[in-house]
């Protein structure tokens, strides 16, 4: 099932993430295991970050897989992205993004 592939696992919390990129974009992923993700991506082993991690800035706790992917996927849309701003605004004037 493409829903259990893209948020790995299915016991404990699923997060769904922001990382702030060297090139100043934000990205969002979704995983169970939010330390470990993270690690991988600083370490450059998932391609489309590779070399780009500045830092983790946002994450939201599910208890089910699906209630994160969902997430997730919303967060990408346009609507998504303009929601999430507006939800961290401060943050992102801190970090000069805004």
């Amino acid at each position: 099932m493409h829903v259990m592939a893209t948020c790995h696992g299915q016991d404990s919390m699923h997060y769904v993430y922001i990382l702030l990129l060297s090139n100043r974009q934000l990205y969002t992923g979704c995983t169970k295991y939010l330390l470990r993700r993270h690690s991988e991506h600083r370490a450059g082993r998932v391609q489309y970050t590779k070399g780009k991690v500045l830092k983790l800035i946002h994450y939201e706790a599910y208890s089910l897989t699906s209630d994160a992917v969902r997430r997730e996927k919303f967060l990408k849309t346009t609507e998504g992205k303009r929601l999430l701003r507006k939800q961290i605004k401060d943050l992102l004037k801190q970090e000069k993004l805004i």
